[in-house]
């Protein structure tokens, strides 16, 4: 009977070495490959996000306050600002943008990729809408420009007549009728307190007020802003004598509170008392007819060195000006054959 040499065999002990080092050699490979798997995916994402856009022209979107970021992506894929409405939300979620998007309309460039668009609204470049308010309105007339802005949200009342400074006002979309014209309102305010200390000496008012009520006037009585002063002056002057103004736009006031007539004044309108009737009341009115510009407060409480107490229309757009009863009465006639030659024409 042969004897067999017995198998060799590694220890149970050389096993149990060498296993878990293959195992931790196979793993490290595996997390590189994980590793640089992710780098991949994430530099292929991050190459569409910066890629540009497929838009040729500006899209206008509006993102409501309070929307998710998936509201936000299919907003911006509905547009058409956008392509993959789920890449963009990933990619800002990885980017930990998504609690800084801020709400508002925005106006996306054309060919603008996802990252500028992010980048847009984290900023919060919104677009600014416009409302300009000429000199001369009345504050119905200015509640009502307010009324049908586009984008502005709420209700409004009519602010007290002469409290709204007129000029050019940005909003964003979704901001209140009522705060854009307490805007206004805290315009005309500031000016004139700031104006007010700086007037002229020797100025027959009382307040600021009261300038102001009379700067509504110079404002409806001319267009030529270099006449501003020179109408400022006569009113001033009128009123240092205690001579009625004897303005036919505050008659007009009285009447239909600033609308146009769309015809003279009669004389009857003339005679009738109203408290804007100041062809028959002595004083100012006891309100302003209107909301007057920076340059006819500033006329008022600087008004042109002169002695004139009269004017009246000269046929080109302006007025011709008189210290006498007798001068300003040959400018009336003067003015009577410019109207009846342009009837005849």
């Amino acid at each position: 009977m042969n004897v067999r040499e017995p198998l060799s065999c590694a220890p149970a002990e050389t096993y149990s070495r060498a296993m878990p080092k293959r195992f931790v050699r196979l793993g490290l490979v595996a997390v590189v490959i994980v590793i640089a798997g992710i780098a991949v995916l994430t530099a292929l994402v991050q190459q569409r996000f910066n890629a540009p856009g497929a838009h040729e022209d500006s899209v206008t979107v509006l993102i409501s306050k309070g929307a998710s970021l998936k509201r936000v992506a299919e907003t911006l894929e509905a547009a058409g600002a956008i392509s993959n409405a789920r890449l963009f939300r990933r990619w800002v979620q990885i980017t930990g943008s998504d609690d800084v998007l801020k709400a508002g309309e925005y106006a996306i460039p054309p060919r603008a990729s996802m990252a500028q668009i992010l980048d847009q609204m984290r900023r919060g470049e919104v677009v600014l809408r416009r409302l300009t308010v000429a000199e001369g309105l009345t504050s119905a007339q200015v509640t009502a420009l307010i009324a049908v802005a586009e984008g502005l949200d709420g209700a409004i009342e009519a602010p007290p007549e002469g409290a709204l400074l007129p000029e050019t006002y940005y909003y964003t979309y979704g901001d209140t009728r009522s705060g854009l014209a307490r805007r206004m309102e805290t315009a005309q305010a500031e000016f004139i307190d700031a104006v007010w200390p700086d007037r002229a000496p020797d100025l027959p008012f009382r307040s600021a007020d009261e300038a102001l009520i009379l700067a509504s006037i110079v404002e409806k009585e001319t267009a030529v802003p270099s006449e501003r002063a020179r109408i400022a002056a006569v009113f001033v002057n009128r009123l240092k004598r205690n001579m009625r103004l004897q303005s036919d736009p505050t008659v007009i006031y009285g009447i239909s509170g600033g609308e146009a007539l769309g015809r003279p004044i009669r004389q009857s309108e003339l005679d009738r008392p109203t408290p804007y009737n100041t062809y028959v009341n002595r004083g100012l009115p006891p309100m302003p007819i209107a909301n007057p510009g920076r340059e006819s407060i500033l006329a008022v409480l600087h008004p042109a060195a002169t002695q004139d107490l009269y004017f009246v229309a000269d046929g080109t757009g302006g007025h011709a000006f008189a210290t006498t009863l007798a001068e300003h009465n040959r400018n009336v006639a003067k003015w009577r054959r410019i109207q009846r030659e342009k009837v005849s024409d």
